[in-house]
């Protein structure tokens, strides 16, 4: 866990996400990187100097936002992208190696009804860079337990756990699994890998219409300090692949939900 990205927006709360990001990446002596987008089209006959103007504004906002937390020894620097923020959020992984990306759900969304707003949802269904969604006005402390929920014990690539295993050797956190039996599930989706099973200290097997209803069964008796879940096209956030908005009526924890990359096409 070296280099951590926080995408930074207009919210008020965006202060509370990067202090989240701060703690969080001293305990592994993680760079953090604070990432805002610019829109600037230039046209023929405009000012040369159009895009730098803006870049530096927004650069001095973000310098604001930092001023207001505690960095304690953690090194902060600055990444601006004149563009979609999808597609800076990939060009600025391809540069530095983005090991977790760590935002609000809402992210600039001021909806309240609204878990995961246009912005925050398109960055989970559009990118493949792990992401840990801190809820709105959640304090640091150490996770010393996760559920990973999943319809399929199937996985690519062990390696899509490292951030898993990152959290829970750091914090000594103990892992619990629940594999759900979803509708039209086969016999392999219920051989859970070798790599998830190590991980973990106990394994739960229910059948729902949907990993989250699952998660919604099982959530209370665990409370767990976050949930864990895979990114895929029929995954747990199965909705996002119709849409980038999820109500909280749909979905909702207040916990960090850490999300990672694909387990399977």
């Amino acid at each position: 866990m070296n280099n951590i990205l926080v995408p930074i927006g207009t919210s008020p709360n965006s202060s509370d996400t990067l202090q989240y990001a701060i703690d969080f990446a001293a305990k592994f002596g993680a760079q953090v990187y604070v990432m805002d987008v610019i829109t600037v089209i230039s046209a023929a006959g405009s000012l040369a100097n159009v895009e730098q103007k803006v870049a530096q504004s927004s650069k001095e906002q973000i310098k604001e936002v930092i001023d207001t937390v505690n960095t304690g020894k953690v090194d902060i620097k600055i990444a601006t992208y004149n563009g979609d923020i999808v597609d800076g959020l990939k060009s600025i992984h391809k540069e530095l190696g983005v090991d977790l990306i760590i935002m609000a759900p809402r992210s600039n969304d001021i909806k309240e009804e609204l878990y995961l707003g246009n912005t925050s949802g398109r960055i989970v269904k559009q990118t493949n860079i792990p992401i840990l969604l801190v809820p709105k006005g959640t304090k640091f402390k150490p996770i010393k337990s996760i559920m990973t929920a999943f319809g399929s014990g199937i996985l690519k690539r062990s390696r899509v756990l490292n951030p898993l295993v990152a959290i829970k050797d750091k914090f000594r956190a103990n892992i619990s699994l629940l594999l759900v039996k979803r509708p039209g599930y086969s016999e392999e989706d219920l051989q859970v890998n070798t790599a998830l099973l190590d991980l973990s200290q106990k394994l739960n097997i229910t059948e729902q219409a949907s990993t989250y209803l699952g998660v919604l069964e099982y959530f209370q008796k665990e409370q767990p300090d976050m949930l864990c879940v895979f990114r895929r096209k029929r995954g747990f956030f199965k909705k996002l692949w119709e849409k980038n908005t999820i109500p909280k009526s749909e979905f909702f924890v207040p916990i960090p939900v850490l999300v990672l990359s694909v387990k399977k096409v």
